[in-house]
């Protein structure tokens, strides 16, 4: 039987959705940074999974069954379709059996500090026996010094040992057991969604090579390491985590096209889409920017110059204008601008680059 879970959801109505997923002994309050940093982008949606923080705490033990059918009951209840989805530990392990037994509910998928297989189910059945026993206190100490490096900020470790002491004993022993059958080796090559492994190198729980098993096994799946960051690496390291997770989200197209035209350029795009209109912006987003862009053979600069050259040629005016931005913010100085236009003069025409020119002039003056 599901739980109600507790849950927050912030971000613009009708943006996309990403549900964010706890480790075992945190509430939805770890995901704060990354709720400030991509909220205005993303409709987010973070929850207590049952037995911790506001949710309810039925008595265990917990199975993964459960745990991904609760985070399903709440889509449903939520009225949501689809989301992309992102789990740290724990949560990124019922990611995992989302993207599994759910596949239609999950359009991404960021796999963050997890693993395949936590490891022999004796130890967390163990571990569970002593909680119950003794309370999470008995725990704490260890469990802080795998989730942040010695360097951590004391109020940063004061705020986690406080989330993880309120944590109930028989939610937490619960989780244990549900982690005691997780074990998806040699199944996950059954997942099809863009799926990006997030791994800490100082992280002693779930090393980068955790992280690299499952993105072997994920057809297309990319890993990226952080520096400087033990198991909580969201926590220890916001800024380079959310900046890594919002990339992968909107895509590698719309982060190319971001990067060339500039946020302004992008989020106006964006807020004037239509019904009409959404098919083709998600094809230039999908095949100019994220297939041709992001080629390895030319490197920006250089296609900022081709498409220069193009747009003379064709008298493609507005389009000049933005791409000129483009091509400063791709390295292009204002004296190889001029040097593009100088040769379409010879190859494009002399009115074209006439043309070209006073665009030209008008977009570096602004800039």
């Amino acid at each position: 039987m599901t739980v109600e879970l507790h849950y927050r959801i912030e971000g613009p109505d009708g943006a996309p959705v990403v549900m964010m997923a706890s480790s075992l002994g945190t509430t939805l309050a770890m995901w704060d940074d990354q709720a400030a940093a991509l909220s205005e982008r993303f409709r987010v949606l973070r929850y207590d999974r049952r037995g911790h923080g506001d949710s309810p705490v039925p008595p265990g033990p917990y199975t993964m069954a459960e745990l991904e059918a609760d985070a399903l009951a709440l889509l449903d209840r939520l009225g949501i379709e689809r989301v992309a989805f992102c789990g740290i530990s724990l949560g990124g392990a019922v990611g995992m059996h989302l993207a599994l037994r759910a596949p239609e509910r999950i359009e991404r998928l960021a796999l963050c500090c997890t693993s395949m297989n936590f490891g022999p189910p004796e130890q967390w059945t163990e571990r569970a026996e002593t909680v119950r026993a003794r309370g999470v206190d008995a725990l704490a100490p260890t469990v802080l010094e795998r989730w942040l490096t010695p360097s951590a900020p004391p109020e940063m470790v004061a705020r986690l040992y406080s989330i993880l002491r309120s944590t109930p004993a028989e939610g937490y022993a619960g989780c244990c057991e549900a982690i005691s059958g997780h074990d998806l080796r040699g199944a996950l090559g059954a997942i099809r969604v863009p799926t990006l492994a997030i791994a800490a190198a100082h992280d002693p729980s779930t090393p980068p090579e955790h992280l690299e098993a499952i993105v072997a096994e994920i057809p297309g799946a990319r890993l990226h390491v952080l520096g400087d960051a033990a198991h909580l690496a969201n926590v220890e390291q916001p800024a380079a985590f959310s900046q890594t997770l919002g990339s992968f989200l909107e895509g590698e197209g719309v982060s190319t096209r971001r990067a060339v035209l500039g946020d302004a350029h992008v989020d106006a795009s964006i807020e004037a889409t239509t019904d009409f209109t959404a098919d083709f912006q998600d094809f230039i987003t999908r095949y100019a920017w994220g297939e041709i862009w992001t080629r390895p053979g030319l490197d920006k600069r250089m296609r900022s110059a081709v498409t220069l050259t193009a747009l003379v040629a064709l008298g493609h005016e507005n389009e000049l204008a933005i791409h000129i931005r483009g091509a400063r913010r791709n390295g292009l100085s204002d004296d190889e601008i001029k040097e593009i236009l100088l040769q379409c003069a010879i190859y494009c025409g002399v009115p074209a680059a006439n043309s070209a020119f006073a665009i030209a002039r008008r977009v570096l003056e602004e800039e």
